[in-house]
């Protein structure tokens, strides 16, 4: 009933979906210019311990992902490693190759900051690590392919986390080493750099709930000091680019943020929502007044004190680090993959206590959405369009890069399921910016399907199937690749597929 009364209060249907026997299908209305603009660039992303595979070849050290699927297998859906996964270490060809027939103009993908420095730290630097990405970056441009590089994406060196890894406030300092490095060796051609993915996921996943590495529960505590050390980390390294390298490389330094948008009639509770998950990290970043949501500091402050608490589970952001992020990024890149309806929780939810605890808003999903393969997926281009316009006007239309947004399937070639979702929410980007809002590009997640997190291979988000029982991993593309080339080529977003 709960849900009956949601949909008819926030009285319409946002995705316009229509379920067959055969076939489920999402679409969006079109709205204005149907081209993108020129200068708008597209691309696909992959991470490093999701393709590379060679885990311990040519100096590299354990990440805290190694440990974990080797020592923790049961974590793992079908109970797989990324020891191998599609060998891009030695197949970075056959990616190349992919990449051309979809004539992206970027592509997206994360170093492995164990591959550099194996324990972490400059004194095991390692120069065939170094080498590696240099044969990526040079193979890419000589291309015609401009590399956008993550220098974190889950996979923290595993001698860091023995002395705490992201709950250590000296990761900050580790952080800064290792993105020097990288700068001193690729910022001559790379201009676009993603220094975090996704730092509310993996803070409270691996230091909160304990499903990912390092399985941490420390949920509202540890959680938050985790995100208050990758956000200052973040804005450490973007200040020594901009005081050390901007004038001779002139790049560009962004964070990648996992969001979806939360929808209700109710602005003051879209507005809590969006705060707690988008905005714990763009608002010290992009908002006017700096520093962590107002309702944040408050709300946690009044929670920890009547906890017995004496002072704020949320760390303080003080003057000095305030002003040292408050601008830090010349970019937002966007993960954005489904939304749900959010209402005031009725019932406390999750641990006391918990960001959940704390964030109190139950979240509730629409029977008429399509649904991937992943529980979690819900085919939503309204949330795209509408987290967009809220960035437009929350964070004074700071420039957004759509950094990731896929479908799940179980890996057909002929994915239409994927098509769908694709053509829906580049519909969904494309009226946001003919409504006035400041995006310049678009990655679709993955290139090629890959190692999947706590799902391992057995759901598949690649334009490019990978047959990985071959040890060849020959790549093979799908339908839906063959209709984003097509977006690409047209710059514009083709009726029939």
């Amino acid at each position: 009933m709960l849900l009956v009364f949601l949909i008819l209060l926030v009285g319409s249907v946002i995705s316009q979906c229509i379920a067959t026997k055969d076939q489920t299908t999402c679409s969006h209305p079109a709205k204005g210019n149907p081209k993108f603009p020129s200068n708008f660039t597209f691309g696909v992303a992959t991470a490093a311990y999701q393709i590379e595979g060679a885990w311990n070849i040519d100096g590299k050290g354990p990440s805290i992902w190694d440990d974990f699927t080797h020592n923790y297998p049961h974590m793992i859906d079908d109970r797989t490693t990324g020891d191998i996964a599609a060998d891009s270490y030695h197949r970075f060809n056959q990616d190349l190759k992919a990449l051309k027939e979809l004539k992206v103009t970027h592509y997206r993908f994360s170093i492995s900051w164990s591959r550099i420095y194996p324990t972490g730290d400059i004194s095991s630097r390692n120069q065939k690590g170094i080498d590696y990405y240099n044969g990526v970056i040079d193979k890419l441009l000589a291309n015609g392919i401009q590399p956008m590089v993550t220098m974190f994406h889950f996979d923290l060196p595993f001698e860091l986390q023995k002395i705490g890894g992201l709950a250590n406030p000296l990761i900050i300092n580790y952080f800064v080493t290792y993105a020097t490095e990288l700068f001193e060796n690729y910022g001559d051609r790379v201009k676009s750099w993603v220094t975090l993915n996704e730092p509310l996921l993996y803070c409270k996943s691996g230091y909160g709930e304990a499903n990912y590495p390092p399985q941490i529960e420390g949920a509202g505590i540890i959680d938050y000091l985790c995100m208050d050390h990758s956000l200052k980390a973040h804005a450490a390294v973007y200040r020594v680019y901009k005081s050390r390298f901007y004038n001779r490389q002139h790049g560009k330094v962004g964070i990648a943020l996992d969001s979806q948008f939360s929808l209700s009639n109710d602005s003051a509770v879209v507005n809590r929502a969006m705060q707690y998950n988008l905005g714990f990290f763009a608002h010290p970043l992009f908002s006017k007044s700096g520093g962590y949501p107002k309702i944040l500091v408050e709300e946690i402050a009044e929670n920890s004190l009547k906890e017995g608490r004496i002072e704020s589970r949320l760390p303080d952001l003080s003057g000095k680090w305030k002003h040292i992020i408050k601008g830090a990024a010349d970019f937002v890149g966007i993960n954005y993959y489904t939304s749900r309806y959010v209402v005031r929780a009725k019932t406390p939810n999750g641990k006391n206590p918990s960001l959940e605890r704390d964030y109190d808003l139950d979240e509730i999903s629409d029977p008429k959405w399509t649904r991937g393969l992943s529980r979690w997926l819900y085919c939503v281009p309204e949330g795209m369009e509408s987290i967009l316009k809220f960035i437009r006007d929350e964070y004074d239309n700071v420039e957004v890069i759509i950094t990731e947004n896929g479908y799940s399937d179980k890996g057909d070639l002929n994915d239409l399921d994927r098509i769908h979702y694709l053509k829906s929410h580049l519909q969904a980007v494309l009226n946001a910016i003919n409504d006035g809002c400041n995006v310049r590009g678009y990655i679709y997640w993955s290139l090629i399907d890959n190692f999947e997190w706590q799902r391992g291979y057995s759901v598949k988000f690649g334009l490019y199937s990978v047959n990985m029982s071959s040890p060849a991993k020959e790549r093979t593309p799908k339908k839906s690749a063959e209709y984003y080339r097509r977006i690409i080529e047209t710059h514009s977003i083709p009726d029939d597929i």
